[in-house]
């Protein structure tokens, strides 16, 4: 009998749940303040990273920027200064454990306990699986999954103590649907998801709903990061665009970002259609970017 209450219960939920998604459509959110919030940007060199770091800036926020380019994070760091911010750049190599954690116990010393964590630094091996190296491998892996483990555990527990925070996670579409001759890459950005996701709930288990997360999940990015992208059906994306709907869904405590927005839609119509279906979809796509097949470079 209990079982029977807890079942109809639950379908009021999700009626209800539904109904609240809905009405949510046509009501602007409240965006909440980051003014004064210690923010750890990764990956603040160049790209997505750069451009994030800006937007915080804006926002009065205080930054820590991370990256293994002494002169992009340096760069980064002036130009944040010059919108007003307080911002600290370090040369950090996301790939080593050892670095993280020794530069976040600085960090705790020397500007404060970070409060919005900006998991950005990724690295990429355009290749097909036989061409890729095995420390090429190794490397996608600690900079773009196992790096989000050793920066997170080291900097949560002051927000668990608080119940107070943000953990971003920047993957791609690449961690929801695979594209040939990036399997490693493929692999990392699903890592990156299952941890959003499983982080997430552990949080929401824990009680602690105070501290939110975020999964960015573009397309490609016009960053240089993969040489000359192209496909039919969707077009590359600018990193300011993509920068523009993170910070919106991060001042809206929106837990995943797609960009552009339909491909949730696309991914759950994946789930229903037939694999021939799919494999004509990824015909007619044609996604092309330069990448070593058979230990030579062509455009794939």
């Amino acid at each position: 009998m209990n079982i029977i209450l807890e079942l109809f219960a639950l379908l009021a939920i999700v009626i209800y749940s539904y109904l609240e998604a809905l009405v949510k459509l046509f009501i602007p959110v409240k965006r909440k303040s980051v003014s004064g919030e210690i923010v750890l940007v990764t990956g603040a060199g160049h790209g997505i990273g750069r451009l994030t770091a800006y937007e915080f800036a804006k926002h009065k926020s205080k930054l820590v920027l991370w990256d293994i380019n002494k002169h992009g994070v340096e760069e980064t760091a002036a130009e944040c200064r010059k919108l007003g911010a307080t911002a600290h750049a370090f040369v950090v190599d996301c790939s080593n454990r050892e670095d993280i954690y020794s530069m976040i116990d600085k960090i705790k010393k020397e500007v404060g306990h970070v409060t919005i964590i900006v998991n950005n630094a990724g690295t990429i091996y355009p290749a097909d699986l036989l061409s890729t190296k095995d420390e090429e491998i190794i490397k996608t892996f600690e900079v773009n999954i196992l790096g989000h483990f050793w920066i997170t555990k080291a900097l949560l527990p002051p927000m668990m103590q608080r119940n107070h925070g943000h953990i971003i996670t920047v993957a791609s579409i690449c961690g929801h649907g695979v594209i040939p001759y990036l399997i490693p890459y493929c692999s990392s950005k699903f890592a990156a998801v299952g941890f959003h996701r499983a982080l997430t709930t552990e949080l929401a288990t824990l009680g602690k709903n105070g501290i939110k997360t975020s999964c960015l999940c573009p397309v490609f990015v016009n960053t240089g990061f993969t040489k000359n992208p192209s496909t039919r059906l969707w077009r590359v994306l600018e990193t300011d665009e993509v920068v523009r709907k993170l910070m919106d869904g991060i001042l809206t405590d929106k837990k995943m970002i797609f960009v552009p927005s339909y491909l949730n839609l696309s991914l759950i119509l994946e789930k229903f259609l037939p694999e021939r279906a799919l494999a004509a979809i990824n015909r007619v796509q044609n996604i092309q970017f330069e990448a070593v097949v058979g230990n030579k470079h062509k455009k794939k």
